[in-house]
């Protein structure tokens, strides 16, 4: 006889800890139900069909789970269902008090419904939705407490951003790309940001006054040499640059150390910004950082002469071009990465963009496939 059970919840989001509560009883139980219900006493920050949307995504990977959504007493929907096994997800000593408490307003129906109780694990015990919404308050990062999906959701519900990185081989023009998008959406009334890491890096090395920053300075010239450093403690970029592109490992350790303060200036940066935010980085695949940008990633094409002729113009020679160019993937396997984590991802859209002309119509024509992706424009 296959054994049923609900796990019901609000999900307002769904977490990591709900999904370890449910992906432990779906090996339990032959049949799952998760249950998205409606505390009449509790308001909430999705409606009853964001939430349960949002469950049915996070869980396609799960077969033998259904999501559905209800109103009313539990116990009402268990027997309706012809399930007699309520699953409960317990973090301290006050969820189990609270579940016991659940358990005997149930068994009073009179319906011979029991419940079954999972603990939480040590390492998810904090995770909580009111945890994932007070940190996206603050701009915080919220990627190791809910699925990409649905980061994608609490963004746009409490900030109203909606993010998309913007990658492509060095020379392929992603300055150029962003600030048009800014200035075309402008002309349309929307509100377009384009971020640029590199930027966030080059106040880090140079101009930020904080403590932190002058430690990260000082590590910098610890490890790569007196030579990068300027008389006033600021990174010379150009003797750096020549140090770590002749050395993938060395790159490898620059980014390593850039790559926590880099975080928390983005937090800075993106605090009060809303609409569509570009977050334009060479290296976003490669440091993977794609889960920053919930896989959303418009990816610029750009020809060998064209390239080469950009990095000409900036002052670098051939020698210089080529170790650039292989300190980062190529066009083609960035493409290949990220079609591949996006399909392991469930989530996410990858838009190409050839950009061998910076033509702005072609320019505005994606601009416009990306907004009508986000909901913030509607078809023509």
């Amino acid at each position: 006889m296959m054994k049923s059970a609900i796990y019901a919840f609000s999900g307002d989001p769904i977490t990591y800890g709900h999904l370890d509560i449910i992906e432990r009883a779906a090996k339990i139980f032959d049949r799952l139900v998760v249950a998205i219900g409606v505390n009449p006493t509790k308001k909430y920050l999705f409606s009853l069909e964001e939430r349960t949307e949002m469950a049915r995504k996070s869980l396609l990977f799960l077969k033998n789970v259904e999501v559905l959504s209800f109103t009313g007493m539990l116990v009402d929907f268990a027997y309706e269902n012809n399930i007699d096994v309520i699953v409960k997800g317990v973090r301290s000593a006050k969820d189990f008090e609270y579940e016991m408490g659940l358990h005997s307003l149930g068994e009073s129906q009179q319906l011979g419904i029991d419940t079954f109780i999972l603990f939480a694990k040590p390492s998810l015990a904090h995770v909580s939705s009111s945890a994932v919404k007070d940190i996206q308050r603050e701009q915080g990062l919220i990627q190791d407490y809910v699925p990409a999906y649905v980061k994608q959701c609490v963004e746009a519900k409490i900030s109203g951003q909606y993010i998309v990185g913007l990658t492509g081989e060095i020379g392929a023009g992603k300055s150029h790309v962003g600030q048009k998008m800014v200035e075309l959406a402008s002309k349309q009334g929307l509100s377009v940001h384009n971020i640029e890491l590199d930027h966030l890096a080059w106040q880090i090395q140079e101009d930020l006054k904080e403590e932190k920053y002058a430690l990260v300075r000082k590590q910098i010239t610890d490890l790569f040499g007196a030579q990068v450093a300027r008389s006033d403690g600021s990174i010379d970029r150009k003797v750096l640059g020549e140090i770590v592109f002749a050395d993938q490992q060395k790159l490898n350790k620059l980014n390593e150390i850039m790559a926590t303060p880099i975080l928390v200036r983005l937090r800075r940066e993106l605090k009060d910004k809303k609409g569509l935010i570009l977050l334009n980085a060479a290296l976003l695949v490669e440091a993977e950082m794609s889960q920053l940008v919930n896989y959303n990633i418009l990816l610029l094409s750009v020809s060998e002469k064209v390239q080469k002729d950009r990095l000409v113009a900036r002052g670098l020679n051939h020698e210089q071009i080529q170790r650039r160019l292989k300190s980062q993937y190529d066009f083609a396997n960035k493409k290949q990465h990220l079609e591949a984590v996006i399909a392991q991802q469930g989530q996410g859209k990858l838009w190409l963009l050839e950009n061998d002309e910076a033509d702005e119509e072609n320019i505005q024509k994606t601009l416009n496939l990306i907004l009508l992706y986000f909901g913030l424009q509607t078809q023509a």
